[in-house]
């Protein structure tokens, strides 16, 4: 099991989409985030009939006995709202033992930053069974996911040590299922079923937008399977014996690829974008652009070239956003240089190349 292959593809499926070029907030792109992996509340998607599902659907193969062992991983994003306060007549040092009084505001200068309102995230996961097939053949399981409310504070303090402002972060409450069954199809073969369901509290449904329910919804989710003494069969290349259960595998919002090293078959990343089996960052990416959709040396070019302005408001906005620029300013020239044109392997052509 390459595990730590595993998590690195884990991670980028869990932050595309996150922010997109040009990573300002101002920009129309930014504006309507979180398209990817959202697994809406019950009821608002009851109240809104369309493509915003309250479930994930995962099923896939697995080829052992009954003692083979699944494990499995849900991770998603909380969506937390940043807001800025400015405090007035603010204390040198004060501690925030309580709440101060202060004013939301759209801007917050102290000292030589800048701070401004943002949609932040929180990674969640939940461990779902480790269990035996045999033990989910016999009975599946179902297990609460519940993430609490949560406000805080962060101090902003000028430089002259006083209390300027607060940045105020508060994310809602999450509530849901995760359930796992498996369904004997054949001797040494089970069909494993993973259901991620949002059950968060969404009494004003119907009178929502999709803007005001992402604080409610899990966002980018996505599903690592484990299996121990089994294998899984691949969805996209089954065997040929296996093309019509691979082919009844419902799957929603999500597909399950395999994922390690090319051959191995023991992990699967079910994800909400689309993948092929074996799927890997290029080694010369330099870290994560957030766009996997597009090019690496065109998104770095891109970035070089936005105003001072621009670049401005990304270190105003977002730390990713500020780590993702200040790590492509400071990009060497031989680590630029690796990211035109990759030659990954030669092979050889028999006969007339020209047929």
């Amino acid at each position: 099991m390459n595990a730590a292959l595993a998590e690195q593809l884990a991670r980028a499926v869990l932050y595309e989409g996150y922010i997109l070029y040009p990573y300002r907030p101002s920009s129309v792109k930014n504006q309507q985030r979180w398209n990817f992996g959202g697994v809406y509340p019950r009821q608002y998607s009851a109240a809104h009939i369309g493509s915003d599902d309250w479930q994930m659907q995962t099923e896939c193969l697995v080829a052992g006995g009954p003692q083979a062992l699944l494990e499995i991983k849900v991770r998603f994003l909380h969506l937390v709202t940043r807001s800025v306060g400015a405090v007035a007549g603010g204390a040198a040092g004060m501690p925030l033992d309580g709440e101060p009084d202060y004013q939301v505001v759209e801007t917050l200068r102290v000292g030589e930053r800048v701070y401004r309102p943002w949609q932040e995230a929180s990674e969640r996961e939940v461990a779902g069974p480790r269990a035996r097939l045999a033990d989910l053949l016999a009975q599946p399981d179902r297990h609460a996911i519940h993430f609490p409310s949560g406000h805080s504070l962060e101090p902003l303090y000028a430089p002259d040590g006083l209390l300027a402002g607060v940045l105020v972060r508060d994310h809602q409450a999450l509530d849901g299922w995760l359930e796992v069954s498996a369904t004997q199809l054949a001797d040494q073969l089970v069909k494993v079923t993973v259901r991620i369901s949002n059950d968060a509290a969404c009494p004003a449904a119907q009178q929502m937008t999709r803007e005001d329910v992402l604080p409610l919804c899990f966002l980018s989710t996505h599903t690592l399977l484990a299996v121990e003494g089994g294998e899984f069969v691949s969805l996209l290349e089954p065997p040929e014996v296996l093309g019509q259960q691979a082919a009844a595998c419902r799957n929603r919002g999500t597909w399950p690829v395999l994922l390690g090293d090319a051959g191995a078959r023991d992990l699967m990343l079910s994800s909400p974008i689309i993948l092929y089996d074996y799927p890997q960052i290029a080694p010369e990416s330099a870290g994560d652009l957030f766009d996997g959709t597009e090019i690496d040396e065109i998104l770095t070019l891109r970035i070089l070239t936005l105003t001072d302005a621009e670049k401005q408001e990304i270190r105003e906005s977002d730390e990713r956003g500020r780590e993702l620029l200040e790590r492509t300013e400071c990009m060497p020239p031989e680590v630029f240089a690796r990211l035109h044109g990759v030659v990954r392997g030669l092979h050889s052509v028999t006969g007339d190349a020209h047929a």
